[in-house]
């Protein structure tokens, strides 16, 4: 394993790329471009600042040019049309038929288009929650594109893995004033459920969080299609049999968000892949493990022959 570079690490400023006719998306890289590529999808409603930067530099350091992005809905990339209504979430929820905005094919086809924006023939990927399930789909439907995948507190799809705990529906279903103290409020009773109970966060930084993806914008109209998106996506427990690059799965022992059943599932639907389950790490990502996962991303990227399928070189 490459040990952590000790100087600074180069951050661009944050960019847009058009990856298809109606949709543009924010990003920003870490590192030296000459590095192995290491594509970050981020989870529900969670701009790519939820990824901390100082976790990003870290991963530069260990010999990865680091690409993170808004997803459509998020942050500063380009915002949905189509209005769905709570009603059509509740039903969602409780599993009845629902027209989604769009898919996890959807999410997972602008990636690649940020990959093809980027000339990136092939990356090392990693989703967090829905980010997962992202990265999940773009190895199965673009295995050309994917290196190694890390599949971080998420799930298969499958409605008997994976779930919420019962205490949190409330939450997630609760309307919210439109301000920014409504929001910021929300975020703070939301992350107090679902936070990792080993590893407190600082004092102050989910409220400092949660300005600061107000300030990049939010959008609740586009919370809700992610959602739908979530609730409506296949079991892709068949399919991740034929995942054939080398694959982590991270999940927390105490995430209330997806039950770590969803990380086991997944974790067994894909040949060879390694289960990190961590005790007392919740759905979030906790500066105290970030060596941990850096660690093992790096581990999972070594195992990457470049003479395997989907292993082209960058």
């Amino acid at each position: 394993m490459q040990e952590p570079a000790e100087h600074a690490v180069a951050a661009s400023e944050e960019l847009f790329a058009p990856v298809s006719a109606d949709i543009e998306l924010c990003y920003q890289t870490f590192g030296d471009p000459g590095d192995d590529p290491l594509l970050l999808v981020m989870g529900l409603g969670g701009p790519m600042t939820w990824w901390d930067p100082a976790f990003c530099e870290l991963l530069a350091g260990h010999g990865f040019y680091v690409v993170r992005y808004d997803n459509r809905d998020t942050g500063r990339s380009s915002r949905g049309s189509a209005r769905i209504g709570r009603s059509t979430l509740v039903r969602a929820f409780a599993g009845a038929p629902v027209r989604a905005a769009y898919s996890m094919s959807d999410l997972a086809r602008d990636a690649v288009g940020l990959l093809d924006h980027l000339g990136i023939d092939a990356a090392h990927i990693v989703g967090v929650s829905m980010g997962g399930m992202i990265v999940q789909t773009l190895a199965i439907e673009h295995p050309d594109r994917v290196r190694s995948l890390t599949s971080i507190m998420s799930t298969t799809g499958k409605r008997t893995v994976g779930w919420q705990h019962p205490a949190l529906l409330p939450a997630l279903l609760r309307s919210r004033g439109p301000g920014r103290d409504e929001y910021v409020a929300g975020s703070e009773a939301v992350w107090k459920l679902i936070g990792s109970p080993g590893y407190p966060q600082p004092e102050g930084a989910v409220t400092a969080r949660a300005v600061e993806t107000w300030e990049r914008g939010v959008s609740r109209s586009g919370v809700i299609r992610q959602m739908v998106a979530v609730l409506t996506q296949p079991d892709r427990g068949a399919r991740l049999r034929a995942v054939r690059v080398p694959t982590l799965v991270v999940h927390g022992a105490a995430d209330k968000m997806v039950h770590v059943s969803g990380g086991r599932a997944t974790a067994r639907a894909v040949p060879g892949a390694e289960l990190l389950v961590i005790e007392g790490m919740g759905h979030d990502l906790p500066p105290q493990l970030f060596g941990t996962f850096a660690d093992a991303i790096r581990r999972t990227a070594d195992r990457a022959s470049v003479h395997s399928p989907g292993q082209t070189s960058r």
